[in-house]
């Protein structure tokens, strides 16, 4: 007989209806990933320039250094320190818009709103060469990919200029925009191919082999583009203008792939940020981080076409820029505030990024394999984690059980609801009387309620039924228990003051809702007439 029996397991009840809250949710591996990049002890606040952030560009070669353009100056800062390294500021007239690091690292360009272009050494701070040539404010010089001979700029004057620099001459006028030319990149497959956006809402794609017809594609952004940038494979770009943020593919003749419409403001600046190692799987991983004039960076996976973070910045930002080590992202804002992140890296990963001192990678020590002859293998408690061939034997956990679970479990259905009740816990209350519904047993048990007991039911639904996560099931089951006891509570006077409660509660409810109905037609047609504009 023993031996037929089946131990019947225990689940205690929950409610159906708690609603789920989206600050509850637990954070994502890539949410922890972009929340590690914090401010090194080191720097006790954010760094303050003199004025709004133009540009930020981070150098190619190790440690990666940064160079922010503000006023008329160009500040350089350290990629191991973070600490401000150089400034240049006696080659310019005006303020410095844009900047760009040469493959090799050891020459930038920058333009300014003079109109000129100069090429310079970080280290000694001279100017080598001055490119004259364009008319208005020059907005956007970048140097190809590898090519350390050229460069091309764009401006105010709507035209797009390839520049030899060993002889400080124009090689081309690329004429097609109407409007200022604000935004290129350079291609990373090809030395001879670039982008240009305007604020005539195009984008053109120029390539210096094929010069007599003009760029070689064109896209509609829709809105004035503030950025554009090639994302890794080369085939897509991405361009920022308005609230949005655009994917599109140039391989498939500029068809237009995504709309990231998150923002509630001008984008301003995106750049290309990776996840993971420099090697294995993850390092395929890109995201587009974009900043905008109402203080967010959100990180945008375009290939699941979904925003993946979001952070909040006190200040309108302008500028972002991200080093190709994945450590450092740096956020300019409109103050002359840098917001720089680094994240940690552990010991293990950051010898195998480059050499340390100079003395080559450093290999980690190993640590001592665990075998069952060492006294610490006896020692290791119950967080350590088990190895590839450990045979784990898990204890079920026992559910703790309280005393209402228990008097269902026995079918003690009045009991279990009169423990609820004196429990005091509006869940485990409504999760008991979902249960008796489900066993066709509640109505039964309000009926041979005693009167006091009735009356602690009536004070629970008379603080609870207006609660909107529990108003849909005990109203409804209000409206029973009245008509079910009337001639109980029509004899009682503490009765009768708990439905008079009751009714206050309600038609306290109802005023409130009628309320917000009415601001709710109030704030609707304006709500639709700020969209429109």
């Amino acid at each position: 007989m023993a031996e037929t029996q089946s131990i019947a397991r225990t689940f205690a009840v929950k409610p159906k209806l708690k609603p789920s809250s989206a600050n509850s949710s637990t954070p994502t591996l890539e949410s922890k990933y972009w929340k590690s990049f914090k401010t090194p002890k080191e720097i006790q606040t954010p760094q303050t320039l003199v004025s709004s952030i133009n540009s930020i560009v981070f150098s190619p070669t190790s440690p990666h250094d940064f160079a922010a353009t503000h006023s008329a100056t160009v500040s350089i800062f350290s990629g191991k320190t973070l600490e401000p390294k150089t400034t240049i500021s006696s080659a310019f007239r005006d303020t410095v818009t844009s900047a760009s690091f040469r493959s090799d690292g050891r020459l930038m360009a920058a333009g300014d709103l003079s109109g000129a272009v100069q090429v310079l050494d970080p280290k000694s701070r001279v100017p080598l060469r001055r490119l004259r040539g364009h008319t208005r404010p020059v907005r956007v010089v970048r140097y190809p990919r590898v090519d350390k001979l050229h460069l091309f700029s764009g401006g105010d004057d709507a035209i797009v200029k390839y520049w030899d620099i060993t002889t400080e001459s124009k090689i081309y006028d690329l004429l097609g925009h109407k409007d200022y030319v604000r935004c290129g990149d350079a291609s990373p497959v090809s030395d001879d191919m670039f982008v240009s956006g305007s604020y005539d809402h195009t984008v053109k794609v120029w390539d210096v082999r094929v010069m007599n017809s003009g760029s070689v594609m064109e896209f509609d952004h829709g809105k004035p583009v503030e950025d554009v940038i090639y994302l890794p494979s080369g085939g897509l770009v991405a361009t920022a203008g308005g609230n949005s943020v655009k994917i599109w593919d140039i391989l498939g003749g500029g068809k237009l792939l995504c709309t990231m419409e998150s923002h509630n403001k001008t984008v301003t600046s995106i750049c290309v940020g990776k996840i993971g190692k420099e090697s294995g799987e993850e390092a395929q991983q890109y995201r587009i981080l974009s900043v905008a004039l109402d203080g967010y960076m959100k990180v945008f996976d375009y290939a699941k076409f979904k925003i993946t973070h979001s952070m909040r910045f006190p200040n309108p930002l302008m500028s972002v820029g991200f080093s190709p080590d994945c450590s450092t992202r740096v956020i300019g804002a409109s103050n002359g505030t840098l917001y720089i992140g680094r994240r940690k890296v552990k010991e293990s990963e950051s010898m195998e990024l480059g050499d340390v001192g100079g003395f080559g990678p450093v290999e980690v020590p190993q640590r001592r394999v665990l075998r069952p002859s060492y006294y610490r293998y006896f020692q290791r408690g119950q967080n350590e984690k088990p190895s590839e061939w450990d045979y784990l034997i898990k204890k079920p956990k026992k559910i703790k059980v309280t005393e209402h679970d228990k008097l269902l479990k026995k079918f003690m259905h009045k009991e279990a609801l009169l423990a609820a009740l004196n429990g005091k816990n509006p869940e485990n209350v409504v999760a008991v009387m979902e249960e008796l519904v489900a066993r066709k047993k509640l109505m039964r048990c309000v009926s041979n309620l005693e009167t006091e007991e009735l009356g602690l039911l009536l004070k629970f639904l008379q603080r609870y039924s207006t609660m909107p996560r529990f108003s849909r099931f005990l109203m409804g089951l209000t409206k029973k228990v009245v008509e079910m006891r009337a001639e109980d509570i029509k004899s009682s006077d503490e009765l009768r003051g708990d439905i008079r409660n009751l009714k206050r509660d309600v038609e306290e409810e109802i005023r409130l809702q009628q309320t917000l109905l009415q601001i709710q037609g109030i704030v609707t047609p304006l709500l639709k007439i700020a969209g429109r504009r």
